[in-house]
């Protein structure tokens, strides 16, 4: 059985990390790089850095940002925000990112996933998936969470899949900074239909959140903020819960 995989996400605005409640209320909590080095010392696996803000305002995510974050860590990262053609990706490639969170580009052209996939192979890219469950349909969102498309979740992942993405990243706008659990039923019904890995984002708030995801929705990893951010939950202690509960994760420090 692979290893569950647990991964801090910093939101990046400004070039600061922020964080907020159902994607409102922004506030800043620290530096990206110190953050990024002290979860790599409690035994994250992976981290996400996500600049939230860089599509709307039509920019790009910071390249020095994403150097200096290389040179700082020695743990895979994930960067997206403003990525909209394989010009961007060489650039976030050459300053040190491992992976490539694509989420509105791919929305507005799906042919970005299999250009990224064919040129650079699809472990490098992770398609991220913003959607809002609403009257029991859940409607994928760009933007930043600032936008409504009119597609529909399920639907547009397993077109991703096959498009070329080697992971979805799927946020629930609902339970984002909730901390009252993932989006279960519908990670389960995500992970059944795709064979690539599954990162869940959004809702977590206590240990068992994760257990719960694991075990009954599948999902290959488990991305949260808040309860890292806060020192609410430490990565060592969530790990040696998982490995008590039956939960295969990787060791921690």
């Amino acid at each position: 059985m692979l290893a569950k995989r647990i991964i801090p996400c910093l939101d990046i605005r400004n070039g600061r990390t922020v964080k907020g409640i159902n994607f409102e209320n922004i506030t800043d909590v620290g530096d990206p790089v110190e953050m990024g080095q002290f979860y790599s010392e409690q035994g994250a696996d992976e981290l996400v850095y996500l600049d939230i803000t860089a599509t709307h305002e039509k920019r790009k995510t910071l390249p020095q940002l994403v150097r200096r974050i290389a040179e700082n860590l020695n743990i895979p990262f994930t960067v997206g925000g403003g990525v909209s053609d394989i010009a961007d990706a060489e650039i976030l490639l050459e300053n040190g990112a491992d992976k490539l969170s694509i989420n509105s580009a791919a929305v507005r052209r799906p042919e970005i996933i299999s250009e990224l996939a064919q040129r650079y192979g699809s472990q490098f890219v992770v398609v991220a998936v913003d959607a809002r469950l609403d009257n029991g349909s859940w409607e994928v969102f760009v933007n930043g969470g600032r936008k409504a498309t009119g597609m529909e979740l399920f639907s547009w992942v397993k077109e991703a899949q096959e498009r070329g993405a080697g992971e979805i990243l799927f946020t629930s706008m609902n339970h984002d900074g909730t901390k009252q659990g993932f989006a279960v039923d519908a990670l389960k019904k995500m992970s059944s239909m795709v064979s690539i890995p599954v990162i869940a984002s959004g809702g977590a708030g206590q240990k068992k959140h994760f257990k719960e995801v694991f075990q009954n929705a599948q999902t290959e990893a488990a991305l949260a903020a808040s309860i890292f951010h806060y020192g609410e939950i430490a990565i060592p202690i969530l790990k040696k819960y998982l490995d008590e509960e039956g939960v295969a994760v990787r060791r921690s420090v």
